[in-house]
């Protein structure tokens, strides 16, 4: 088949697919049936609109099978009332139960993040799974010598973050790095990628997103992130790919306490033009 086809037997000639498509890759008059333009293969970014967005299921992309895109449900579409409950009662978990999540569970979730927008749909974030509790401990302990270097070489800084207390703690056997948490996420991908810091920050946030719906926590593990980002230690334990930079890390376990209500945050700062 062509790149892009279009079924003239079912297509109603809306234009649908012409005015959704990012790239303007699909030439669209009235009365007329779509067709894309010569130029459509090397300048697709392959996000799928075109295929989403005809109600007929007349346009098919030879990289994106109608059968890989299920339809949507609108039965399971969100109120507003259940999105405002699902977005306020997040919250960053920080006490988790002793209890493995299980390794399917864990590739779940990861497939949802990955639905997460990326810039130009580059699709670039990669995933690194820690789950071994002597590798966690281990971490935990190079954060705690990038905080002694902190604290002697950039001690305003350090003092700031806490980074003295935190010390304290970790050297006392309280795990204030990682929080105990069975399993630590970490989103990275190449130096060379303009858009990798915000695509792995978005997934990350997606992720956390969704783990609630497998009734799993996570939080942002800043002191890690903060470690990973500047101390050679550090990112020689973690072993990343040749090239490749950690953009954000991610506890992520079964949460240990039940939250009943939804505390306010502060009044948003708009500015109305």
């Amino acid at each position: 088949m062509n790149f892009i086809e279009v079924n003239q037997q079912s297509c109603t000639k809306d234009g649908l697919c012409s005015a959704s498509c990012p790239a303007q890759l699909i030439s669209f008059a009235p009365g007329e049936y779509p067709t894309p333009i010569a130029e459509a293969k090397e300048l697709c970014i392959r996000c799928g609109h075109c295929v989403a967005v005809c109600p007929t299921s007349s346009l098919q992309h030879a990289e994106i099978p109608l059968a890989d895109c299920p339809k949507i449900q609108p039965e399971l579409l969100l109120s507003m009332q259940q999105c405002e409950q699902f977005l306020r009662s997040r919250r960053s978990i920080r006490n988790y139960r002793e209890e493995t999540v299980p390794r399917e569970t864990m590739q779940k979730l990861i497939e949802l993040a990955r639905y997460a927008p990326t810039g130009h749909n580059t699709q670039s974030v990669e995933w690194l799974v820690l789950s071994d509790r002597d590798e966690l401990n281990k971490l935990a302990q190079i954060v705690g010598q990038w905080m002694r270097w902190m604290l002697s070489n950039m001690q305003a800084f350090a003092l700031s973050f806490h980074m003295d207390k935190a010390l304290e703690k970790l050297e006392a056997g309280q795990d204030v790095v990682l929080r105990g948490a069975p399993v630590l996420v970490v989103a990275h991908a190449s130096k060379d990628d303009h858009m990798a810091q915000s695509s792995c920050t978005i997934a990350l946030a997606t992720m956390e997103l969704a783990a609630t719906g497998m009734e799993l926590g996570g939080c942002w593990a800043g002191y890690f992130n903060a470690a990973v980002s500047t101390f050679p230690p550090m990112q020689q334990a973690l072993g990343l790919p040749e090239g490749h930079q950690c953009y954000g890390a991610m506890m992520i376990g079964y949460p240990k306490l039940r939250y009943h209500r939804m505390p306010e945050r502060k009044a948003p700062s708009i500015t109305w033009r």
